[in-house]
């Protein structure tokens, strides 16, 4: 018996992978949120508190250029589930998005295509596509 319980762990290790993969897929994407009326970047931090991480000022100033759109946008990192955010754009309401890939690629995405003039039914397909499961 004590031979094979190194296998019986790797099995149900190996089982437990597998269904937390197969049950993240299966959620799908998380649900976008409705843009709130008249939303600003007033609560998107100001660039001399950006943190100093690659991609982070970017990331930023996309969010103070199209926060409409990124308030219309999921976030894919999932910190609507593990920290509350509503959407995209509260990422960038703390140093949360400078310390986090996903979010800072989706802002830069999102404000890319808002600036080419792709509607909010596009932008969110695009992230989607690029960041979602």
């Amino acid at each position: 018996m004590s031979q094979r319980l190194p296998w019986i762990v790797a099995g149900v290790a190996a089982v437990a992978a597998v269904g937390l993969v197969v049950t993240r897929r299966a959620g799908g994407t998380g649900v976008h949120p409705d843009p709130r009326a008249g939303v600003t970047a007033e609560r998107v931090v100001p660039p001399s508190l950006v943190l100093n991480t690659p991609g982070a000022a970017g990331a930023y100033a996309a969010a103070r250029s199209a926060p409409q759109v990124l308030d219309g946008v999921y976030c894919h990192c999932d910190c609507s589930k593990h920290a509350g955010h509503r959407s995209l754009l509260t990422c960038f309401e703390s140093d949360h998005g400078a310390r986090c890939d996903i979010c800072m690629g989706e802002a830069t995405l999102a404000a890319q295509l808002a600036a080419r003039g792709s509607s909010l039914a596009e932008i969110r397909h695009a992230i989607d596509q690029r960041f979602g499961p």
